[in-house]
């Protein structure tokens, strides 16, 4: 199953070159009040509501999905983990974490901003995994059953001095999409193959079997250290070829079997 969120936050399901739109299956999901859940209630409730979810796609007229805005498919991701150098020539067998800020993330169809003139910023493509269960001290053994699904995730650095995590935590500097792929539908997170190409050029490429850790030796690491629950991002790290961006530049990101998404670059030139 492919779920996104377009235009003016609605819930459409994926098929083909066509989304469905399901926001009436949200219906289903109880109602939030004071103090708000550590969790995304879609993510949380998603095995449950996905009879419902297609059954509403079955009745929904299927929409053009170039005509849309995607936005980000995890609407209330509760905190955002990132690995540092998890492929060649980072060093093997240590998990290098860090933290970003949840108001970075954006979807697609918004695209990236490049507020801070005079201050070059890179984009690194990486599969974004999302969690779906609450996960503390999870061994890597059980790790996998705690996923919801995948996306393509764009982590965007900017130069500079100030904390690593701060830098990359600029809004929309963590672009998620197209949409949420479920776990289901990725047999193995270990071999999908990752692309960047800017106007054309070919920056980054490889394939996540070239991770130092794998997803599961991550999502054990970090739950090690916090509790995660459904709707965390864990950004698992890029392929070597980060390179700066501009003002008008357009990023065209294919991850395998997680689709591909076109991202603008507004900002100086």
């Amino acid at each position: 199953m492919k779920l996104c969120r377009f235009d003016d936050d609605r819930l459409g399901l994926v098929r083909g070159a066509c989304v469905h739109d399901v926001t009436a299956a949200l219906e289903a999901l109880p109602s939030v009040r004071w103090p708000l859940p550590r969790h995304d209630p879609l993510i949380a409730r998603l095995p449950a509501l996905r009879p419902a979810i297609e059954a509403q796609a079955d009745r929904s007229p299927p929409l053009p999905l170039d005509s849309r805005v995607l936005r980000s498919p995890v609407a209330n991701a509760g905190k955002i983990i990132a690995a540092r150098r998890n492929y060649p020539p980072g060093p093997a067998g240590t998990a290098d974490l860090f933290l970003k800020a949840t108001s970075s993330v954006a979807g697609a169809g918004e695209g990236i901003e490049l507020g801070v003139s005079g201050r070059s910023c890179k984009h690194e493509i990486e599969l974004a995994v999302v969690i779906g269960a609450t996960a503390a001290a999870v061994d890597p053994g059980r790790a996998m059953a705690c996923v919801a699904g995948y996306c393509i995730g764009l982590d965007m650095t900017l130069s500079g001095e100030e904390d690593r995590g701060l830098r990359k935590s600029a809004d929309t500097f963590t672009i998620l999409g197209p949409w949420l792929t479920t776990a289901d539908e990725v047999p193995d997170a270990g071999v999908l193959e990752i692309e960047l190409a800017v106007g054309g050029e070919v920056r980054q490429r490889g394939s996540t079997g070239d991770m130092l850790l794998g997803p599961a030796a991550l999502i054990s690491a970090a739950s090690r250290l916090v509790t995660l629950h459904a709707g965390d991002i864990l950004l698992t790290g890029s392929p070597a070829g980060a390179a700066p961006v501009i003002g008008g530049d357009v990023l065209d990101c294919r991850i395998g079997r997680l689709g591909s998404m076109r991202v603008a670059v507004r900002g100086p030139t």
